[in-house]
């Protein structure tokens, strides 16, 4: 007697139909959700800010956990050999990325230095161009018509022209060969282990000199901002961004701006580090790289008070020298990361500097620089 398989090839039936059913949801859903995740970290990551004072700057290394390494800014004119030596010490021969967050000199007037002194895979900048325009080729007259006598050429100057540091940046990147890439709001750059950075501004249309009315600079307002994730760890790199980034940047409600460490906007300018700001990113520390000979009052009493309301802990390379972050991606022993610094201070990292000048466009800000020379020390006098 034959044993019916009817109920049989039903059961396999339902089963194929099932099985396909459950592999193309998770083709659909399950695959890109899987890829969405952050990957597990792998090691320790490092971000070294750096101390490129004493005037004013910004220069911060990151050596992700494989390796890969990103410089942001490179401190002012003159300040290359400090950024290159800091290379050299965490044994970086060559540069994944380096990070233009705007052009001013504070932020890149050593670029030149730099990229002539290392090999740079990509370089990356806000697409903002500065360069000196070329000279206009004088086209032949027509008949009868008289040839002007060309310009007499320039005296040579010592004095360099306002826009020279952003020239001798673009020679020395096409002589470096380095990929050029303008900076993109949401666009990832994986470092390897785990580490994650993401570009959250500028976003276009830029702002302009009308817009800051409310003070603050629009070459600052227009800074790269950059996110750092590495597992449970997260930090913020404002560059020169000021309130009307943050405003921006706040208006967008699924824009991840936790973290757990930042890198204050402008040095610590009053016209930046809203309170509403601080309120959204809720930092545990907050780095300020600043310079004590600086004229603008850097870091401004008001950001710090609104920091230590926020229970926001702070370092300063102004008082504290280089400043260094080490994070494994999850919490060893409770403790999530390590903040050390090149030397201690008696001073109070609470007591914020008198400004000289406003660094506001609206007030005479100084785009360029104009820091001023150093204050001359005291004469020893000793009594007999």
């Amino acid at each position: 007697m034959k044993r019916s398989t009817r109920g049989c090839g039903c059961a396999i039936a339902v089963l194929v139909l099932v099985l396909g059913a459950g592999g193309f949801g998770f083709w659909k859903y399950g695959l890109p959700w899987l890829r969405s995740r952050p990957p597990k970290p792998t090691g320790e990551l490092q971000v070294h800010v750096l101390d490129v004072g004493p005037i004013e700057g910004d220069s911060i290394l990151i050596i992700s956990p494989a390796g890969k390494s990103v410089l942001i800014d490179s401190g002012d004119a003159g300040k290359g050999k400090v950024v290159l030596d800091a290379l050299k010490r965490y044994k970086v021969d060559r540069l994944d990325y380096f990070i233009a967050t705007h052009p001013h000199t504070d932020h890149i007037g050593a670029a030149d230095e730099v990229l002539n002194g290392i090999k740079v895979g990509t370089m990356v900048d806000n697409g903002v161009d500065l360069s000196t325009p070329a000279p206009v080729t004088a086209t032949k007259p027509g008949k009868g018509k008289k040839v002007a006598p060309p310009p007499p050429p320039p005296k040579k100057s010592k004095t360099k022209t306002v826009n020279a540091f952003f020239d001798e940046y673009r020679d020395a990147l096409k002589q470096n060969g380095a990929q050029y890439e303008k900076a993109v709001p949401g666009k990832k750059y994986d470092l390897g282990g785990g580490a994650i950075l993401t570009v959250l501004a500028p976003a276009e249309p830029f702002f302009t000199k009308d817009q800051m009315k409310t003070g603050g600079n629009d070459t600052n307002a227009n800074s790269i901002v950059l996110r750092l994730d590495y597992g449970d760890f997260s930090m913020l790199f404002m560059g020169d961004a000021e309130s009307q980034t943050e405003e921006r940047l706040l208006s967008k409600p699924d824009l991840d701006l936790k973290a757990k460490v930042i890198k204050i906007g402008h040095h610590g300018s009053k016209y930046a580090t809203s309170e509403n700001f601080v309120k959204r990113a809720q930092p545990e520390a907050a780095i300020i790289s600043d310079g004590a000979w600086n004229r603008y009052g850097h870091p401004a009493q008001s950001v710090l008070d609104r920091l230590k309301a926020a229970n926001t802990k702070v370092w300063r390379t102004d008082l504290q020298g280089e400043i260094t972050i080490t994070t494994k991606g999850k919490g060893d022993s409770g403790k999530l990361y390590e903040i050390k610094t090149a030397k201690e201070t008696r001073e109070d990292l609470w007591a914020g500097r008198e400004a000289m000048k406003d660094d506001s466009s609206r007030s005479g800000f100084i785009a360029y620089g104009d820091f001023g020379a150093p204050p001359k020390p005291k004469p020893i006098t000793t009594r007999h």
